[in-house]
C-alpha cells in the first residue's frame, strides 16, 4: 500500500471545500490538511508577504509529510505564489483559480460576479482569465475579508447573523450593473462552505460556482494508476498555530474524517 498523503494547504479551513469533492473521487486517499493559522487571513496581506511565506511553509510541510501531491487550496496563494512553489518543490502541485470559464458558459445575462479576497480580485491573473474566457461578459469583482471570517465562524459552530452575509454580498451586487449578475464565482475556497447562507440573501435566480470539483478531477487525473490504502485512513490536520480557535474547528474537521490535529 502507498500511504503517501495528498497535502491540502490553505490559510484557514476554506480548503475543505476542495477536500470534499476529492474524497468523493478518491475515497481511500490519505489526507493531510495544513492551515497556516498563524498567517490567517491571506486576503489582506501583500503579495510580497504571501510570495515569501507560502513556499517556505510548503517546503517544511513536504519535508515532514512526504506527500504524493500538493494542493494549494487557496485562490490568493495560488494566484500569487504558485509558480514559485512549483519551482521549489519536487512533487506535483495543483493550484486553485477562479472558475470564470465555467461561469461564462453558464451566464445568460453576460454579467458575472467574482467574489473573493481583496488580494485575489486585484490580481492580473484574474484579468487574464476574464479576457480569455469571458471576453463578451461584464465581470464585476468584490473582495471581502469579512466573508472569510464568517466562513471560519460558521465552521466553528457559530451562527453568524444573516445580515452579515447580506452586507458581504452587497459589495458585489450593489455595484453599477450588479443587479444583472446571474452567476457568482466563489473565488475564495472559504466561500463555498457558506454558499447556502449566501444564496439565501442573493437576488432570485443567481447561481454560484466554484473550482472545487474541477480541482478534484485534476487531482484524480494526476494520481491515476497510483496505489492507495485498502480502506479509508484517518486523516490529519496541521496548524501553524494551534490554540482555542483552531481546537473549536475539530468537530468540523471530524466530518471530513480528520481525526488527528497537530501543530507544525
Amino acid at each position: 500500500m502507498d500511504m503517501r498523503p495528498i497535502l491540502f494547504f490553505d490559510s484557514g479551513v476554506g480548503g475543505l471545500s476542495v477536500v470534499a469533492p476529492t474524497q468523493t473521487l478518491l475515497p481511500f486517499s490519505p489526507i493531510v490538511y495544513a492551515a497556516d493559522s498563524a498567517g490567517f487571513p491571506y486576503g489582506t496581506k501583500s503579495e510580497a508577504e504571501i510570495a515569501a511565506r507560502v513556499p517556505a511553509l510548503l517546503g517544511r510541510l513536504v519535508e515532514r509529510y512526504r506527500p504524493r501531491l500538493v494542493v494549494i487550496a487557496c485562490n490568493t496563494a495560488s494566484t500569487i505564489a504558485l509558480p514559485v512553489v512549483r519551482a521549489a518543490l519536487d512533487v506535483p502541485v495543483v493550484g486553485t483559480v477562479p472558475a470564470i470559464k465555467p461561469a461564462a458558459a453558464m451566464s445568460v445575462t453576460r454579467v458575472i460576479g467574482v467574489l473573493g479576497t481583496q488580494a485575489t480580485v486585484r490580481q492580473a491573473y484574474v484579468d487574464d482569465l476574464a479576457a480569455r474566457f469571458a471576453g463578451d461578459c461584464t465581470v464585476l469583482r468584490h473582495g471581502s475579508a469579512a466573508l472569510v471570517e464568517l466562513a471560519e465562524e460558521t465552521l466553528a459552530g457559530k451562527a453568524p447573523a444573516t445580515e452579515r452575509f447580506a452586507a458581504a454580498l452587497a459589495g458585489l451586487i450593489e455595484q453599477p450593473g450588479g443587479q444583472r449578475i446571474d452567476v457568482i464565482v466563489n473565488a475564495c475556497t472559504h466561500f463555498p462552505l457558506v454558499e447556502a447562507e449566501l444564496a439565501a440573501v442573493a437576488p432570485a435566480g443567481v447561481r454560484f460556482i466554484d473550482g472545487g470539483p474541477g480541482i478534484a478531477r485534476r487531482i484524480a487525473a494526476l494520481t491515476d494508476g497510483q496505489d492507495w490504502p485498502a480502506e479509508a485512513p484517518t486523516h490529519r490536520a496541521v496548524f501553524t498555530r494551534l490554540g482555542a480557535a483552531e481546537r473549536a474547528l475539530e468537530p468540523a474537521l471530524a466530518r471530513y474524517g480528520i481525526g488527528v490535529v497537530e501543530a507544525l
